[in-house]
């Protein structure tokens, strides 16, 4: 159970940092290019979940094959995994996505 929850921790951490490195780079950039950074952090904040998600679960298609396969064999428990370790991923880019969102507009709530 140990190694669960630390590879969840792994994907949920992979992704919230794919999200925040790119949002904050390209805050860097808008200023360098003397652009306002706050739009462009958070467009790219929106754009790169997805991306982030990806980055965390591989980049290929094997996590969903084992899903299938696994459930196709009646083993749950290994198809359950996989799919937590995905909403663990997609819990790390949604956070870091409202969490950019909430720094951007300096701190308010909208």
């Amino acid at each position: 159970m140990g190694m669960f929850i630390t590879q969840m921790m792994t994907y949920f951490a992979i992704s919230f940092g794919v999200v925040m490195g790119a949002s904050i780079f390209s805050g860097i950039v808008a200023i360098l290019t003397l652009q306002p950074p706050g739009f462009a952090m958070k467009e790219v904040a929106e754009k790169i979940k997805i991306w982030a998600l990806v980055a965390a679960i591989g980049g290929t298609i094997d996590p969903f094959r084992q899903i299938e396969s696994n459930f196709l064999d009646s083993q749950y428990s290994p198809a359950i995994k996989q799919i937590l370790y995905i909403i663990s991923a997609f819990l790390g880019a949604y956070c870091a996505n409202k969490l950019m969102n909430w720094l951007s507009s300096g701190g308010h709530t909208s």
